[in-house]
């Protein structure tokens, strides 16, 4: 492998498992911080809302950005925003004020949205490169630095650190490191070997433009199934053990892990899987492997049958999102925009889609709730050829009728 791509592919795995690492170390100590600032349970998810309010605000605007100043530079500013709203959320902490937080939260989500979607076309970048499929490797270093994070979190608050204290340090790491590990991403190309700033010299895509994208949106709304049933078991796994097994909350946080544990092994192995059979055939056995999950695990009446429907839930659950931002970067030249696009559809599925299921949950119960995650797979399921593999070059050629090659 060529050096220079093997340092862009150890910065990529930097650059995503401290996104998740930061990440979790505010989500882990979320109980931490209502007690804290004397908030109901309400009030503080009212509270996370504003932060999830500015990564989706935010999204769509990462495309443009990285298109202009690259991708390196729009991870540094996400990282230094995130780093910067971690600050400032330990000083509203350290202060007891809730609107200070609530402006920290705020630039938090919208750092970690740069942040996001500059990474992810990082790792298309270097996936094109080492030319194997290696994004979902990516997103297990994020799901591993969140594991982390979390840990780290847990053990801070045992040892009674102060979650001010603690977050002023993530602040500092996450500087240092989205400040330094960029430096080793790839030249940014266009298929025919241009640099993207001389790609824009010329014919500039309209700013927005990839929102008008049937192929791009199809993709989105693929995502957009493996996000929410991602994001619903997150939320609701656990709980959902509690309320319609009777189990206790010790044995929920287990299927949870259950969960994350399988999610996260098949974010290591799948890319082999994907190489070999092909996106469509993986995402189509991903999602209907999800499907299946979450209709064992609705339907279990005990927890042995419940943990398998969990682990099918789990692997189901972790190469949608990962494929997804591969299929909207086949062309280096529209990547940022389409990834920004696919981004925004995924992560609204993902935050909004939790507090839809849960208002449905105290009509018919959290465990029936979760069916209607259903219906998101099976339509992600129906439209998944739509991120089938499309070389730059030939996508080239169908926008420009020429067959230039570098």
């Amino acid at each position: 492998m060529n050096p220079a791509v093997r340092a862009a592919m150890i910065a990529t795995y930097a650059i995503f498992g401290l996104n998740g690492l930061v990440f979790a170390s505010w989500a882990a100590r979320i109980p931490a911080a209502s007690g804290t600032l004397g908030l109901g349970a309400g009030q503080m998810g009212g509270l996370l809302l504003v932060g999830a309010v500015g990564s989706v605000l935010s999204l769509p605007l990462a495309g443009v950005l990285a298109a202009r100043v690259g991708t390196g530079n729009t991870v540094r500013i996400g990282g230094t925003a995130a780093a910067m709203a971690a600050t400032l959320v330990a000083l509203g902490l350290a202060t007891v004020s809730v609107p200070v937080v609530g402006v920290g939260l705020f630039l938090f989500g919208c750092g970690i949205a740069l942040w996001d979607v500059g990474q992810n076309i990082e790792g298309a970048d270097v996936e094109r490169r080492v030319g194997r499929t290696i994004m979902p490797r990516f997103h297990a270093a994020f799901s591993g630095g969140a594991f982390v994070g979390a840990l780290i979190g847990a053990g801070l608050s045992a040892v009674d650190v102060s979650l001010a204290a603690h977050l002023v340090a993530v602040a500092v790491l996450s500087v240092v490191v989205s400040l330094w590990a960029p430096r080793y991403f790839l030249p940014e190309t266009t298929a025919d070997g241009d640099t993207i700033a001389q790609a824009h010299d010329g014919a500039r895509p309209r700013r927005f433009g990839a929102w008008g994208e049937p192929r791009t949106l199809l993709i989105g709304l693929v995502v957009l199934g493996a996000a929410l049933t991602e994001g619903a078991a997150n939320d609701w796994v656990a709980k959902a053990s509690v309320d319609g097994l009777g189990t206790a909350e010790s044995t929920g946080a287990i299927m949870f892990a259950v969960f994350v544990a399988a999610m996260t092994a098949l974010r290591f192995l799948g890319g082999p899987l994907i190489d070999r059979f092909g996106r469509v055939r993986v995402l189509q056995a991903s999602l209907g492997s999800s499907l299946a999950g979450l209709v064992v695990f609705v339907a279990a009446p005990t927890v042995p049958l419940a943990a398998v429907g969990a682990v099918l839930w789990g692997a189901g659950a972790a190469l949608g999102f990962p494929m997804g931002m591969s299929a909207a970067a086949d062309d280096p030249e529209r990547a940022a925009a389409r990834v920004s696009v696919v981004s925004t559809i995924g992560y609204t599925a993902f935050l909004a889609g939790p507090p839809l299921i849960g208002f449905l949950g105290d009509a018919v119960g959290i465990r029936n709730a979760l069916l209607a995650v259903g219906v998101a797979v099976l339509a992600s399921f129906l439209v998944a050829p739509a991120a089938r593999e499309r070389p730059a070059q030939i996508e080239v050629t169908l926008r420009t009728g020429s067959d230039r090659t570098p």
